[in-house]
């Protein structure tokens, strides 16, 4: 266990972005988002939740994948290059990680996605316990102990230093390369964070929400239940949820003529919107009802049928704090809860 005063915290960062990139929450015009370090940026470690998930560094909002270009009766196709340099993502919350390990289950099994690979190779994680989490969070309901994160080096703030503990193999050597900033610690005043943590967790509205009828093999128990339509009725199909969701992996893949090449891009898609997996015979889920169902009964139980029973839900809160007519997770598990779940 190592540690850092806060007032050293510039030099961290300065000697992380020199020897690569190093991406961490940056405050702008009000909001915290995670984006490149540069010595101009406010660097807000203390905010929450940034409004978009990190995961935006493995999987873009949009993305270039390759470009054709025709030359008489000859076609080039140049693919776009793969990451082949490390970067530093600094101060993931335990939620976002643990949505990392789901876009995992997505995009690293066979067939497996080369250029989000190619980001997770390269990507070193440093985690960061949530020192006040607030009331829209329920991680715990999900088994992430927000006190004690994951990633390649985990890390805790309290109002004088930062605690630094390499993980994995990538931590360790990153670690190594700053290790002239550190001085070494003991594992007490980080105790004493993580208790007071885990004091916290337990007083929050929504820790102890219920899973119970949920999970692997509850498809035909939930599926036919009169509930989603009384939801959907007040849904604005805005995707809201799924942009600021960090495991939704839904996109799109689209052709754009630049004049001389096409190119082809990927960009986020939501499951919310009447023409998601739009095709020449039309959509398979033609009612608001029929969308809305797909994007919980994904999170709560097709996802974990397939997963070993992961739910792709972290209990990060955003979408509790975030959706504009309050139709959240947290208010269809309740309700569930409430009425029974019952189909008829």
């Amino acid at each position: 266990m190592y540690k850092i005063a806060k007032e050293k915290l510039p030099a961290l960062f300065q000697l992380l972005a020199n020897e690569q990139e190093l991406i961490l929450p940056i405050k702008n015009s009000g909001q915290v988002n995670f984006g490149l370090w540069d010595e101009e940026v406010e660097v807000d470690l203390t905010a929450l939740n940034s409004v978009k998930s990190p995961k935006d560094a493995f999987f873009p909002q949009g993305e270039s994948l390759y470009t054709c270009k025709k030359d008489g009766k000859k076609i080039e196709i140049q693919q776009e290059e793969l990451r082949d340099k490390d970067f530093v993502i600094f101060g993931m919350r335990p939620c976002d990680y643990r949505g990392v390990e789901v876009l995992d289950k997505v995009f690293l099994v066979d067939p497996v996605d080369s250029y989000y690979q190619a980001r997770r190779e390269h990507g070193i994680i440093v985690t960061m316990a949530c020192s006040e989490p607030e009331e829209t969070c329920f991680c715990k309901v999900f088994d992430i102990d927000c006190a004690d994160p994951k990633g390649d080096v985990a890390a805790w703030l309290d109002k004088d230093f930062l605690y630094w503990k390499p993980v994995t193999d990538k931590g360790k050597a990153i670690t190594e390369k700053v290790s002239s900033l550190f001085a070494e610690s003991d594992d007490k005043a980080v105790e004493t964070i993580q208790e007071d943590i885990r004091s916290i967790v337990e007083k929050l509205p929504y820790s102890n929400l219920s899973l119970e009828g949920w999970g692997a093999g509850k498809t035909d128990e939930k599926f036919d239940s009169p509930i989603w339509e009384s939801f959907a009725n007040s849904c604005l199909a805005c995707g809201t949820c799924t942009f600021i969701c960090p495991t939704c992996q839904c996109y799109d893949i689209k052709d754009y003529n630049t004049g001389n090449s096409v190119e082809r891009y990927r960009c986020w898609d939501s499951c919310m919107y009447s023409d998601f997996t739009m095709m020449a015979h039309g959509n398979n889920r033609t009612t608001q009802m029929q969308r809305f169902r797909q994007r919980f009964m994904h999170k709560l139980v097709y996802f974990p049928t397939n997963n070993d029973g992961m739910y792709s839900c972290v209990g990060c809160g955003r979408c509790v704090s975030k959706c504009p007519s309050s139709l959240n997770i947290v208010k269809v598990i309740k309700r569930f809860q409430e009425e029974g779940g019952k189909a008829n």
